[in-house]
Protein backbone atom coordinates (compact mmCIF):
# COMPACT_ATOMS: atom_id res chain seq x y z
CA UNK A 1 0.00 0.00 0.00
CA UNK A 2 1.56 3.43 -1.30
CA UNK A 3 1.09 6.04 1.32
CA UNK A 4 0.18 9.59 0.64
CA UNK A 5 3.14 12.12 -0.36
CA UNK A 6 3.09 13.80 3.51
CA UNK A 7 6.31 15.05 5.17
CA UNK A 8 5.19 12.94 8.02
CA UNK A 9 8.58 14.36 10.56
CA UNK A 10 7.07 17.53 10.12
CA UNK A 11 3.41 17.68 10.87
CA UNK A 12 1.73 19.76 13.39
CA UNK A 13 -1.11 18.57 15.35
CA UNK A 14 -3.94 20.28 13.48
CA UNK A 15 -6.60 19.07 10.80
CA UNK A 16 -6.12 17.49 7.93
CA UNK A 17 -8.97 15.79 5.59
CA UNK A 18 -8.86 12.74 4.64
CA UNK A 19 -10.24 10.63 1.91
CA UNK A 20 -13.07 8.85 3.86
CA UNK A 21 -15.02 9.23 6.78
CA UNK A 22 -18.01 7.28 8.56
CA UNK A 23 -21.26 8.37 9.00
CA UNK A 24 -24.28 6.84 10.66
CA UNK A 25 -27.71 8.10 11.15
CA UNK A 26 -30.66 7.61 13.77
CA UNK A 27 -34.36 8.39 12.52
CA UNK A 28 -37.65 6.62 14.01
CA UNK A 29 -35.74 5.11 16.14
CA UNK A 30 -33.07 3.19 14.92
CA UNK A 31 -29.73 3.31 13.87
CA UNK A 32 -29.30 2.68 9.95
CA UNK A 33 -26.17 0.93 8.67
CA UNK A 34 -23.91 3.59 8.15
CA UNK A 35 -21.60 3.61 5.20
CA UNK A 36 -18.51 5.74 4.29
CA UNK A 37 -18.52 8.88 2.58
CA UNK A 38 -16.12 11.30 0.89
CA UNK A 39 -17.70 14.71 1.33
CA UNK A 40 -16.15 15.81 4.77
CA UNK A 41 -19.32 18.75 4.99
CA UNK A 42 -22.23 18.11 7.51
CA UNK A 43 -25.79 19.48 6.50
CA UNK A 44 -28.51 19.62 9.01
CA UNK A 45 -31.20 22.38 10.32
CA UNK A 46 -30.56 25.67 11.45
CA UNK A 47 -32.42 24.55 14.28
CA UNK A 48 -30.97 21.10 15.53
CA UNK A 49 -30.50 20.21 18.47
CA UNK A 50 -26.55 20.69 18.55
CA UNK A 51 -26.97 24.15 17.55
CA UNK A 52 -29.73 24.80 20.27
CA UNK A 53 -29.10 22.71 23.21
CA UNK A 54 -25.24 21.49 22.72
CA UNK A 55 -26.62 18.12 22.41
CA UNK A 56 -23.40 16.36 21.22
CA UNK A 57 -20.19 14.16 22.91
CA UNK A 58 -17.34 13.13 21.09
CA UNK A 59 -14.31 10.80 21.67
CA UNK A 60 -10.72 11.01 20.75
CA UNK A 61 -7.93 7.96 19.88
CA UNK A 62 -5.17 7.11 17.76
CA UNK A 63 -3.99 4.40 15.28
CA UNK A 64 -0.61 3.49 15.34
CA UNK A 65 2.17 1.89 12.50
CA UNK A 66 3.89 -0.58 14.85
CA UNK A 67 7.67 -1.76 14.40
CA UNK A 68 6.36 -4.80 12.76
CA UNK A 69 4.46 -2.89 10.42
CA UNK A 70 0.50 -3.37 11.13
CA UNK A 71 -1.62 -0.65 11.86
CA UNK A 72 -3.42 -0.78 15.28
CA UNK A 73 -5.70 1.12 17.35
CA UNK A 74 -5.22 1.57 21.03
CA UNK A 75 -7.89 0.03 23.44
CA UNK A 76 -10.88 1.74 21.52
CA UNK A 77 -14.07 -0.57 23.40
CA UNK A 78 -13.55 1.28 25.85
CA UNK A 79 -13.73 4.96 24.08
CA UNK A 80 -17.16 2.91 22.83
CA UNK A 81 -17.68 2.35 26.95
CA UNK A 82 -16.98 6.02 27.57
CA UNK A 83 -19.70 7.66 24.45
CA UNK A 84 -22.11 5.34 25.72
CA UNK A 85 -22.02 6.74 29.22
CA UNK A 86 -21.88 10.18 27.12
CA UNK A 87 -25.07 9.71 25.47
CA UNK A 88 -26.83 8.15 28.29
CA UNK A 89 -26.19 11.21 30.28
CA UNK A 90 -27.12 13.54 27.36
CA UNK A 91 -30.84 11.63 26.39
CA UNK A 92 -28.91 10.57 23.33
CA UNK A 93 -28.83 6.85 22.01
CA UNK A 94 -26.75 4.88 22.28
CA UNK A 95 -23.79 3.81 19.06
CA UNK A 96 -23.74 0.00 20.00
CA UNK A 97 -20.13 -0.72 21.47
CA UNK A 98 -19.33 -3.81 18.51
CA UNK A 99 -20.61 -1.35 15.91
CA UNK A 100 -18.53 1.42 17.23
CA UNK A 101 -15.30 -0.48 16.87
CA UNK A 102 -15.95 -1.98 13.74
CA UNK A 103 -16.67 1.90 12.52
CA UNK A 104 -13.53 2.77 13.38
CA UNK A 105 -11.92 -0.21 11.99
CA UNK A 106 -13.36 0.14 8.76
CA UNK A 107 -12.69 4.03 8.63
CA UNK A 108 -8.56 3.43 9.61
CA UNK A 109 -8.88 0.86 6.70
CA UNK A 110 -10.26 3.18 4.17
CA UNK A 111 -7.58 6.12 5.13
CA UNK A 112 -4.69 3.32 5.42
CA UNK A 113 -2.50 5.25 2.97
CA UNK A 114 -2.64 8.90 5.85
CA UNK A 115 -1.39 6.72 9.05
CA UNK A 116 2.10 7.61 9.36
CA UNK A 117 4.81 5.47 9.22
CA UNK A 118 6.63 3.69 12.50
CA UNK A 119 9.53 6.60 13.49
CA UNK A 120 8.27 9.21 12.20
CA UNK A 121 6.81 10.30 15.83
CA UNK A 122 2.96 10.60 14.13
CA UNK A 123 -0.44 9.13 13.99
CA UNK A 124 -3.64 8.73 12.82
CA UNK A 125 -5.82 10.76 15.09
CA UNK A 126 -9.54 8.98 14.98
CA UNK A 127 -12.45 11.66 16.01
CA UNK A 128 -15.74 9.72 16.80
CA UNK A 129 -18.58 12.32 17.46
CA UNK A 130 -22.42 12.11 17.97
CA UNK A 131 -24.69 14.97 17.65
CA UNK A 132 -28.79 16.45 17.39
CA UNK A 133 -29.39 16.24 14.01
CA UNK A 134 -33.51 17.01 13.85
CA UNK A 135 -34.73 20.10 14.61
CA UNK A 136 -35.55 20.94 18.03
CA UNK A 137 -37.22 24.70 19.35
CA UNK A 138 -38.44 23.68 23.11
CA UNK A 139 -35.81 22.41 25.57
CA UNK A 140 -36.23 18.57 24.86
CA UNK A 141 -33.79 16.27 22.99
CA UNK A 142 -33.83 15.90 19.45
CA UNK A 143 -35.55 12.88 17.44
CA UNK A 144 -32.28 12.55 15.13
CA UNK A 145 -29.02 11.88 15.55
CA UNK A 146 -25.94 11.68 13.67
CA UNK A 147 -22.87 9.34 14.43
CA UNK A 148 -19.61 10.37 12.61
CA UNK A 149 -15.86 9.00 12.67
CA UNK A 150 -13.36 11.34 10.68
CA UNK A 151 -9.59 10.62 10.67
CA UNK A 152 -6.28 13.04 10.15
CA UNK A 153 -3.08 12.21 10.64
CA UNK A 154 -1.10 14.01 13.43
CA UNK A 155 2.67 15.09 14.11
CA UNK A 156 3.86 14.70 17.91
CA UNK A 157 2.06 16.81 20.26
CA UNK A 158 5.91 17.82 21.87
CA UNK A 159 8.35 19.27 18.41
CA UNK A 160 11.62 18.41 19.85
CA UNK A 161 10.72 16.33 22.88
CA UNK A 162 8.23 16.64 26.30
CA UNK A 163 9.35 19.99 27.90
CA UNK A 164 8.15 20.32 31.31
CA UNK A 165 5.12 23.05 31.27
CA UNK A 166 3.96 25.52 34.08
CA UNK A 167 0.17 25.51 34.76
CA UNK A 168 -1.81 27.75 37.20
CA UNK A 169 -4.77 27.01 39.47
CA UNK A 170 -8.12 28.93 38.06
CA UNK A 171 -10.14 30.94 39.39
CA UNK A 172 -13.03 29.23 37.11
CA UNK A 173 -15.31 26.10 37.41
CA UNK A 174 -14.73 23.13 35.09
CA UNK A 175 -17.55 21.26 36.30
CA UNK A 176 -20.21 20.91 39.18
CA UNK A 177 -20.98 18.13 41.23
CA UNK A 178 -23.63 15.92 39.94
CA UNK A 179 -22.97 17.96 36.31
CA UNK A 180 -21.17 16.49 33.05
CA UNK A 181 -17.72 16.78 34.13
CA UNK A 182 -17.40 12.72 34.16
CA UNK A 183 -18.82 12.43 30.50
CA UNK A 184 -16.89 13.76 27.16
CA UNK A 185 -19.46 16.32 26.10
CA UNK A 186 -18.90 19.63 24.12
CA UNK A 187 -20.33 21.57 26.31
CA UNK A 188 -17.49 20.85 28.86
CA UNK A 189 -14.59 22.37 26.64
CA UNK A 190 -16.94 25.11 25.40
CA UNK A 191 -16.84 25.88 29.42
CA UNK A 192 -13.30 25.64 29.27
CA UNK A 193 -12.04 27.95 26.56
CA UNK A 194 -12.11 31.62 27.79
CA UNK A 195 -10.11 30.22 31.23
CA UNK A 196 -7.66 28.45 28.26
CA UNK A 197 -7.13 31.58 26.45
CA UNK A 198 -6.47 33.62 29.75
CA UNK A 199 -4.20 31.27 31.35
CA UNK A 200 -2.20 31.55 27.87
CA UNK A 201 -2.14 35.24 27.87
CA UNK A 202 -0.86 35.55 31.31
CA UNK A 203 1.57 33.01 30.12
CA UNK A 204 0.52 29.23 31.56
CA UNK A 205 0.29 26.12 29.68
CA UNK A 206 -2.64 25.25 31.00
CA UNK A 207 -5.51 25.50 34.26
CA UNK A 208 -5.50 22.94 36.76
CA UNK A 209 -9.15 22.75 38.19
CA UNK A 210 -10.49 22.42 41.76
CA UNK A 211 -13.29 20.71 42.60
CA UNK A 212 -16.20 23.63 42.47
CA UNK A 213 -17.97 22.47 46.13
CA UNK A 214 -15.24 23.33 48.52
CA UNK A 215 -12.03 24.61 46.14
CA UNK A 216 -9.87 22.85 48.07
CA UNK A 217 -9.29 19.85 45.83
CA UNK A 218 -7.61 18.68 42.73
CA UNK A 219 -9.55 17.31 39.91
CA UNK A 220 -8.12 17.59 36.29
CA UNK A 221 -7.16 20.66 33.90
CA UNK A 222 -9.82 21.47 30.67
CA UNK A 223 -8.27 18.48 28.33
CA UNK A 224 -6.54 15.74 30.74
CA UNK A 225 -6.43 13.83 33.59
CA UNK A 226 -3.42 14.54 36.54
CA UNK A 227 -1.33 11.86 37.73
CA UNK A 228 1.77 12.30 40.78
CA UNK A 229 4.39 11.16 42.03
CA UNK A 230 4.91 10.97 45.75
CA UNK A 231 8.74 11.20 47.37
CA UNK A 232 8.82 7.50 47.49
CA UNK A 233 7.67 7.00 44.21
CA UNK A 234 4.01 6.21 44.66
CA UNK A 235 1.95 7.02 41.67
CA UNK A 236 -1.43 8.87 42.56
CA UNK A 237 -4.49 10.33 40.86
CA UNK A 238 -7.46 12.28 41.65
CA UNK A 239 -10.45 10.76 42.66
CA UNK A 240 -13.65 12.54 41.47
CA UNK A 241 -17.06 11.80 39.94
CA UNK A 242 -16.62 15.25 38.41
CA UNK A 243 -13.56 13.55 36.45
CA UNK A 244 -13.52 12.27 33.27
CA UNK A 245 -12.27 9.12 33.00
CA UNK A 246 -9.23 8.70 30.67
CA UNK A 247 -7.89 5.91 28.55
CA UNK A 248 -4.33 7.18 29.08
CA UNK A 249 -4.81 7.69 33.02
CA UNK A 250 -6.26 4.11 33.39
CA UNK A 251 -3.83 2.96 30.98
CA UNK A 252 -0.66 4.40 32.95
CA UNK A 253 -2.05 3.74 36.12
CA UNK A 254 -2.18 -0.02 34.85
CA UNK A 255 1.14 0.32 33.66
CA UNK A 256 3.06 1.70 36.95
CA UNK A 257 2.07 -1.14 38.86
CA UNK A 258 1.93 -4.20 36.57
CA UNK A 259 4.49 -3.16 34.20
CA UNK A 260 6.77 -0.88 36.58
CA UNK A 261 5.99 -2.48 40.13
CA UNK A 262 5.23 1.01 41.93
CA UNK A 263 2.41 1.67 44.16
CA UNK A 264 -0.87 3.22 42.49
CA UNK A 265 -3.37 4.92 44.21
CA UNK A 266 -6.86 6.81 43.24
CA UNK A 267 -7.67 8.95 46.13
CA UNK A 268 -8.68 12.64 46.84
CA UNK A 269 -5.79 15.02 46.46
CA UNK A 270 -5.75 18.04 48.40
CA UNK A 271 -4.11 21.82 46.68
CA UNK A 272 -2.29 21.69 50.19
CA UNK A 273 -0.10 18.39 49.65
CA UNK A 274 0.89 18.89 45.95
CA UNK A 275 3.93 20.61 47.44
CA UNK A 276 5.40 17.58 49.08
CA UNK A 277 5.08 15.71 45.34
CA UNK A 278 8.19 14.72 43.41
CA UNK A 279 6.59 14.80 40.35
CA UNK A 280 3.38 15.50 38.24
CA UNK A 281 2.38 14.97 34.51
CA UNK A 282 -1.13 15.59 32.73
CA UNK A 283 -2.44 12.82 30.44
CA UNK A 284 -4.13 13.24 27.43
CA UNK A 285 -4.31 10.87 23.86
CA UNK A 286 -2.57 13.50 22.38
CA UNK A 287 0.72 13.69 24.27
CA UNK A 288 0.09 10.54 26.51
CA UNK A 289 1.81 12.26 29.55
CA UNK A 290 2.57 16.10 29.50
CA UNK A 291 5.20 16.69 32.94
CA UNK A 292 4.71 19.58 34.67
CA UNK A 293 7.45 21.25 36.31
CA UNK A 294 5.96 24.29 37.88
CA UNK A 295 2.20 25.19 39.25
CA UNK A 296 1.58 28.32 40.22
CA UNK A 297 -1.52 28.99 42.54
CA UNK A 298 -1.68 32.79 42.78
CA UNK A 299 0.72 34.21 44.66
CA UNK A 300 2.24 30.76 45.48
CA UNK A 301 4.86 28.39 43.39
CA UNK A 302 4.87 24.59 43.73
CA UNK A 303 8.31 23.88 42.00
CA UNK A 304 8.75 20.25 41.67
CA UNK A 305 11.88 18.60 42.44
CA UNK A 306 11.99 17.04 38.98
CA UNK A 307 13.03 20.53 37.47
CA UNK A 308 11.72 22.40 34.19
CA UNK A 309 14.20 20.36 31.96
CA UNK A 310 13.02 17.27 31.23
CA UNK A 311 10.35 14.46 32.45
CA UNK A 312 10.83 13.42 36.02
CA UNK A 313 12.23 9.52 36.19
CA UNK A 314 8.99 7.76 37.09
CA UNK A 315 7.30 10.04 34.25
CA UNK A 316 9.44 9.14 31.60
CA UNK A 317 9.38 5.59 32.34
CA UNK A 318 5.40 5.54 32.69
CA UNK A 319 5.89 7.24 28.76
CA UNK A 320 8.47 5.23 27.81
CA UNK A 321 6.40 1.79 28.72
CA UNK A 322 2.88 2.79 27.38
CA UNK A 323 4.48 3.89 23.94
CA UNK A 324 6.09 1.08 23.87
CA UNK A 325 3.01 -0.87 24.26
CA UNK A 326 1.51 1.39 21.68
CA UNK A 327 4.16 1.12 19.04
CA UNK A 328 4.32 -2.87 19.80
CA UNK A 329 7.78 -2.25 21.27
CA UNK A 330 6.67 -4.51 24.63
CA UNK A 331 4.04 -6.93 25.02
CA UNK A 332 0.65 -5.39 25.18
CA UNK A 333 -1.93 -6.94 28.26
CA UNK A 334 -4.90 -8.78 26.23
CA UNK A 335 -7.27 -6.53 24.43
CA UNK A 336 -5.37 -3.72 24.32
CA UNK A 337 -4.16 -3.33 21.21
CA UNK A 338 -6.59 -3.74 18.24
CA UNK A 339 -4.71 -4.78 15.06
CA UNK A 340 -6.55 -3.34 12.00
CA UNK A 341 -4.42 -4.22 9.14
Amino acid sequence: MDKKNIDWENLGFSYQPTDLRFVANYKNGAWDEGALIADPTVTISECAGVLQYAQTCFEGLKAYTTEDGHIVAFRPDLNAERMENSCKRLEMPVYPKEKFVEAVVETVKANAAYVPPYGSGASLYIRPYMFGSSAVIGVKPADEYQFRIFTTPVGPYFKGGAKPITVKISDFDRAAPHGTGHIKAGLNYAMSLYPIVLAHQEGFDENIYLDAATRTKIEETGGANIIFVTKDQKVITPKSNSILPSITRRSLMYVAKEYLGLETEEREILLEEVKDFAECGLCGTAAVISPVGCIVDHDKEIRFPSGMEKMGPIIQKLYDTLTGIQMGRLPAPEGWVKTIL
